[in-house]
């Protein structure tokens, strides 16, 4: 069984700096591609950055240059390191990986970026 879960997730001022994690579950984590998404409340569910097997990364232009995509194989586990935090970086973050063609999500971690 395919699990993911998030955790990292808090309030933090502008400016600040957050680190989520993605421990996997029930699955080879190191052969497959594992991403963070996010969605702000009325808004769609967006890509934020995604790294895979090899360790190539692609980010978001809004989160190009202050957010780090990371994976640990040995400890089935993905990291998203969030630096210079906004406003407008507030919402719920979301593992995912697609496995045997079938999209799994993490429950997601709440980011609210507030003074």
């Amino acid at each position: 069984q395919v699990q993911l879960v998030e955790s990292g997730g808090n309030l933090v001022q502008p400016g600040g700096s957050l680190r989520l994690s993605c421990a996997a579950s029930g699955f080879t984590f190191s052969l497959y591609t594992m991403a963070w998404y996010r969605q702000a409340p009325g808004k769609q569910r967006e890509l934020v950055a995604e790294i895979t097997s090899s360790g190539s990364t692609n980010y978001a232009s809004t989160v190009k240059g202050r957010f780090t995509i990371s994976r640990d194989n040995a400890r089935k586990t993905g990291y998203l390191q969030m630096n210079t935090l906004r406003p407008e970086d507030t919402a719920v973050y979301y593992c995912n990986v697609q496995w045997r063609n079938k999209d799994y999500w993490g429950q997601g971690t709440q980011v609210t970026v507030s003074s």
